[in-house]
């Protein structure tokens, strides 16, 4: 998928062992939708003035007691930019990215995977299974074949 490095969170038991098996200089830029015990840990592996991007808590959404993180002092002593955001902050900048991804993608420098489950029968179980890490990539259910 063109990432220097990846793992899943999920099948770690150790995340900071983990952290410095594969990014041993540290982590530069880190995109989190997990939360919690993940996020917490990849703050301690940040490189100085290293930035966070949160856009989503997956972790965090179904229990009944959030996990805090613990380890914001890191922040501080390495400059370490965090910023919260969501897509709709950014709709008035769709068109041009609609335009930028439609070159990309002519161009061969947008990939994207497809998850399909095939028929409607199967829609529950895709749906289901993106809470537990079954698809990759984009989630499609297939209705009708033409």
């Amino acid at each position: 998928m063109g990432f220097d490095e990846a793992f899943n969170y999920k099948e770690e038991h150790d995340l900071g062992s983990a952290l410095k098996r594969y990014f041993l200089q540290g982590i530069d830029i880190y995109f989190d939708n997990v939360g919690g015990h993940m996020l917490d840990e990849v703050i301690l592996h940040m490189k100085v003035h290293g930035w966070i991007a949160l856009c989503g808590m997956i972790s965090q959404y179904n229990i009944e007691k959030p996990e805090g993180v613990h380890n914001m002092f890191s922040l501080i002593m390495k400059w370490i930019e965090m910023k919260g955001f969501v897509e709709n902050n950014f709709g008035h900048l769709y068109p041009e990215l609609v335009e930028l991804c439609i070159k990309y993608l002519h161009e061969g420098k947008l990939v994207y995977v497809e998850d399909i489950a095939q028929g409607l029968e199967n829609a529950p179980f895709a749906l289901v299974g993106i809470f537990y890490g079954c698809n990759v990539g984009k989630q499609v259910v297939c209705i009708v074949k033409e």
